[in-house]
């Protein structure tokens, strides 16, 4: 159950990935995409990605590089870091492992694998992504990865969990799918006491660049780079309840970008980092709610991708460049003392399709 007590190991528990759409705009005026699954060790993803939070919060994020067939071989860790605090501003850093190394950065003071100062340090209301990618000498992207994330409120709770995959992707040609939705979703209750949530979505672009060289991602263009969803809440009765609109972007509510992305994105009327569930189960820094209104202490979340403007998939030149934005989403829950838990959402559907 995701409120059970979390003072466990750190390393717990597989995470599947998750996926956003990726749109092709075909000459039918259709496009759609298929995502295959990828397991944590099956050696076809291209990065981790990681949340972090140092609101009165602590947080470690583990790093283990693979074993390698050639021995003693190095590889170079890029890490990106966004900060959602400060617009979504991005810091970067190299690190060097070998075969089976693993580090733990604590991104209140982060140090290299060897010890040394990376050269980012973060303010004390930081949040946000962190994205890495590992690479041999001659810039071949290593697989197979392995890495987690925990973080101790200062109220006595804690999240962990394993870090996401940013994964390969493939796509089919266009015509139209069965089903042509893609819905993520997850269950909540307030069982032992849950009072306080952290409905976290990230979403991050492959910037193109050579197969042999180091390709950055991208977060802080929020206007591009975002991922709405209509949100409805089902009761333990299988009752659905419909709510609003929603963004999920590398945003808080004093981005001075964050007007033109809601007048870009559509019907939604307000764009976050994260959010609350509800009202009996509100969001841990007293942020937006996906349900404002809503009362529901027991049921489950699902959340209907909507179709973003064509506009937005032309300024993000998809269409001949191929630029493809990923969506990964966690949900926290805690009763604001000792017990608290980190997941990621489920989704239903592979398929994505703009008309």
């Amino acid at each position: 159950m995701i409120s059970k007590n979390f003072k466990l190991p750190l390393i717990m528990f597989f995470l599947f990935t998750l996926l956003t759409t990726s749109i092709l705009k075909a000459g039918t005026g259709e496009g759609l995409i298929f995502f295959s699954d990828t397991d944590t060790d099956d050696g076809t993803f291209q990065a981790l990605i990681y949340f972090y939070d140092l609101r009165e919060r602590e947080t470690f994020l583990q790093l283990t590089a693979p074993p390698n067939d050639e021995a003693g071989s190095s590889m170079t860790a890029h890490i990106q870091i966004y900060n959602v605090a400060n617009n979504c501003s991005e810091n970067n850093f190299n690190d060097v492992y070998t075969a089976n190394d693993t580090h733990i950065y604590n991104m209140r003071d982060i140090r290299t694998n060897d010890g040394n100062p990376s050269g980012v340090v973060l303010p004390d209301n930081a949040y946000g992504l962190v994205v890495v990618s590992l690479y041999l000498p001659d810039l071949s992207r290593v697989d197979r990865s392995f890495g987690n994330m925990r973080i101790i409120d200062n109220n006595g709770y804690e999240y962990r969990t394993n870090a996401q995959q940013l994964s390969n992707f493939a796509f089919t040609s266009p015509g139209p799918p069965s089903n042509p939705e893609l819905i993520y979703s997850f269950s909540f209750n307030s069982s032992s006491g849950i009072t306080f949530s952290d409905i976290v979505g990230i979403n991050i672009l492959q910037l193109l660049g050579s197969p042999n060289e180091i390709r950055d991602w991208e977060a802080e263009n929020i206007v591009n780079i975002y991922t709405p969803f209509d949100i409805d809440i089902y009761d333990t009765n299988e009752v659905p309840f419909s709510c609003r609109d929603i963004i999920f972007a590398c945003t808080d509510q004093d981005n001075p970008r964050l007007q033109e992305l809601l007048e870009t994105a559509g019907t939604a009327n307000v764009a976050s980092f994260e959010y609350g569930i509800n009202n009996a189960i509100p969001h841990s820094r007293g942020g937006e709610l996906l349900c404002p209104g809503n009362n529901i202490s027991d049921g489950i979340v699902n959340l209907t991708l909507e179709l973003y403007p064509e506009e937005v998939l032309i300024s993000n030149d998809m269409v001949s460049n191929l630029f493809v934005p990923y969506f990964y989403g966690y949900v926290g829950l805690n009763n604001g003392n000792d017990r608290g838990s980190f997941d990621s959402f489920w989704y239903t559907n592979r398929f994505a399709r703009l008309n």
